[in-house]
């Protein structure tokens, strides 16, 4: 510790090299921390997913329905034990409620207050979904009223709702807007979630009756998937391959996967992020540690005349060897915390944003937190960088000789 003053010295001679060399490495664990930790949430979520549950789909795109005859088909096979009708809804808070309270038909959409909402089968859904935890009587009143919705306890937290409260939702998708306006719902119940045995679920959500929506429109809409149980996970590809060769030659023809499949095909939509970012990210950290080695080299090259005069003083080659890597380390520990502090901050900001924020909740995103081993990764890497940067300098010190880098003065 007492080199500590004779390093920081050293640091404030060039300040402008040594705050750009700062923030340099400060930026590449600032990418890193905010990937990885984006990376880990997505994977969260995917791993929420049952292994005993299916999702079947039109074969095509999602953009088309299914028969709705198809549900008995399904629950006819050996090893469904249940299948339930599911329609992404696609519905936002209209933006002008005033319109709504004066009797108007007239809205706009308020695309920022945006969340995940389904119209769904109530008792078949919910019964293979046991990680919704919806307290018996709200249940019972859920499947009284046609109007009745029930959302997951964050959805309540972030707009203030409690049962009884009434909202109006607008869908984007076309056949699914009423001539008459929005959709009125009102709040039957609100549903919990066991964090330790289901861990990632997400209750920023909500759901409803799907007759509402067919009433509601008066169209025979079919269903967007069907949500399938099976008995025995380890049989899931063979039941997924039975519902498609059911339909193979009709009309309609499905496609079938686990859960999870699913719902990583949403997020592969918008490419393999996982190679994109951890691609991106590696990229910085070479590019950082090749400016860091050069900014090394010169402060060592700069400093030849006094390397020469400490070894001269009686300072081992392994000491001078010492102070030059302890120098570098201590521009990776100062900007490895740089990073992880800027990484903590970015992401709560996006977290408690107004409108950012509510895109997040909306894909399911309402929470990205800087997780303790991310952090750990992150400081480790600014370590690492710092490490590596001044070793080779760092070993030329150590083997110059004192005549040699006296004779350059």
């Amino acid at each position: 510790m007492k080199y500590v003053p004779y390093l920081l010295k050293h640091l404030r001679r060039n300040w402008v090299r040594t705050t750009s060399t700062v923030l340099a490495i400060a930026l590449c664990i600032f990418l890193f921390c905010t990937v990885q930790s984006v990376l880990a949430t997505i994977n969260s979520l995917l791993e929420s997913s049952s292994a005993n549950r299916l999702v079947t789909r039109h074969a095509v795109s999602l953009v088309f329905n299914l028969p709705q005859a198809y549900k008995a088909r399904i629950e006819g096979l050996d090893g469904v034990r249940r299948a339930s009708i599911g329609c992404w809804f696609g519905g936002s808070l209209p933006a002008e409620k005033e319109e709504l309270d004066s009797g108007s038909s007239s809205s706009t959409t308020d695309f920022s207050n945006f969340f995940p909402n389904m119209a769904v089968e109530p008792e078949p859904f919910l019964a293979m979904y046991p990680e919704y935890e919806l307290p018996p009587e709200q249940y019972q009143a859920f499947l009284q009223d046609l109007r009745g919705a029930v959302i997951g306890r964050k959805l309540a937290d972030r707009f203030g709702w409690k049962v009884g409260d009434t909202f109006f939702l607008e869908s984007f998708i076309p056949p699914y807007r009423k001539p008459d306006g929005p959709f009125e719902f009102i709040v039957k119940g609100i549903f919990d979630t066991d964090e330790a045995r289901y861990p990632g679920t997400d209750t920023n959500m909500m759901l409803f009756n799907y007759k509402y929506l067919y009433e509601a429109t008066g169209r025979n809409l079919g269903a967007g998937v069907y949500y399938v149980e099976i008995d025995d996970p380890d049989r899931a590809g063979e039941i997924s391959q039975a519902i498609d060769d059911l339909f193979a030659n009709s009309d309609a023809a499905t496609r079938t996967e686990t859960e999870k499949a699913f719902a990583a095909g949403f997020i592969s939509m918008a490419g393999n992020l996982a190679l994109l970012l951890n691609g991106i990210g590696l990229a910085v950290t070479f590019t950082i540690l090749l400016v860091t080695a050069n900014t090394m080299s010169m402060a060592v090259r700069e400093r030849r005349t006094e390397i020469a005069v400490l070894k001269t003083l009686g300072f081992k080659s392994g000491q001078v060897m010492g102070l030059v890597v302890s120098e570098a380390l201590l521009l990776g520990v100062i900007g490895g915390a740089l990073g992880i502090g800027g990484s903590h901050a970015i992401m709560w900001m996006l977290t408690h944003a107004p409108g950012i924020s509510d895109a997040l909740a909306g894909i399911g995103l309402s929470e990205i937190n800087l997780q303790p081993l991310v952090a750990a990764l992150g400081f480790g890497v600014a370590v690492f960088l710092g490490f590596a940067a001044g070793f080779v300098p760092a070993l030329g010190a150590y083997r110059a000789r004192i005549t040699d880098m006296l004779r350059t003065v």
